[in-house]
């Protein structure tokens, strides 16, 4: 009986490691397809420099708008808040610095991997011609503080994929990366076992996901 129960959960592990290798190639058709409608628009990138051609650079620099007229038509209210929407900036240094720590600190004790910080806080859209000086500063801030976010949940769904990688029973708006990887909410049958090989799995990851 036991036998079976351990077949049978190893069979829904391949069956649901198979979905999920399916969605990864599906996720990885639609953002193909993405870059080839984008691919009209004419851009290289070069020692992270994003390089436009002449003539579209200056059709950009058309459409952008001037300060003067920018702050026209800016209402009163969004310039007041702004020292709050900008003011987050201080606790996000201190979360960068201490998830630097953290991740240093916990891949050493652990083995565990995690992504690059590079891969979620991207900065590109300052050479945009388009973008005034402060639309520009509003991307460069929502470029770091949103890729910081995403960097943080990535971080600690692998630390959760490591300790706690079991499953809510209720159902949750958000599904971080590693979630489809976790165990069944309620499935107590060889838990510690499980537990162990996927701590393996995951130490012997040599990229990560």
């Amino acid at each position: 009986m036991e036998d079976q129960k351990r077949i049978k959960g190893q069979e829904m592990d391949n069956n649901i490691q198979e979905i999920i290798e399916e969605i990864e190639k599906l996720k990885k058709k639609l953002g193909e397809e993405i870059e080839k409608q984008e691919s009209g628009i004419s851009y290289n990138i070069q020692n992270g420099y994003v390089r436009f051609e002449k003539e579209v650079f200056e059709k950009q620099r058309e459409n952008m708008k001037n300060l003067w007229l920018w702050f026209r038509e800016i209402p009163l209210l969004h310039l007041l808040s702004s020292p709050v929407i900008y003011g987050m900036i201080f606790p996000a240094l201190f979360l960068d610095i201490m998830l630097f720590v953290y991740r240093h600190v916990v891949s050493r004790v652990f083995g565990i991997r995690f992504r690059k910080r590079s891969d979620f806080v991207v900065f590109d859209r300052q050479y945009l011609g388009y973008l005034n000086v402060i639309e520009k500063l509003n991307c460069l801030y929502c470029s770091y503080f949103n890729g910081l976010m995403c960097y943080a949940s990535s971080v600690a769904s692998k630390t959760e994929l490591y300790f706690c990688p079991i499953k809510h029973a209720k159902k949750i708006a958000y599904k971080h990366e590693q979630y489809d990887r976790f165990l069944p909410y309620g499935d107590g049958d060889e838990y510690q076992k499980r537990l162990k090989e996927l701590r393996e799995k995951i130490q012997q990851e040599k990229e990560t996901k």
